[in-house]
């Protein structure tokens, strides 16, 4: 499976409305990779909020049986 994440100098980002906050990447928002416009213009205004060094990462989750 495939997400986007909004990752920052200091961690993720969490979007709640009119609000972004740093967090580690348990807590961070995720999004479908058909909303990659979105999370493009999400970056943005986190960019424009002041975070530093935002990008958008694509986080690949694989699954396995452990037992």
């Amino acid at each position: 499976m495939e997400l986007l994440i909004i990752k920052t100098r200091k961690g993720y980002i969490r979007v709640k409305p009119d609000e972004f906050m740093a967090v580690n990447l348990d807590k961070a928002s995720v999004f479908p990779m058909a909303l990659l416009d979105h999370v493009l213009d999400l970056a943005a205004r986190a960019r424009n909020k002041g975070f530093e060094d935002v990008v958008v990462k694509k986080l690949v989750l694989t699954e396995e049986d452990l037992s």
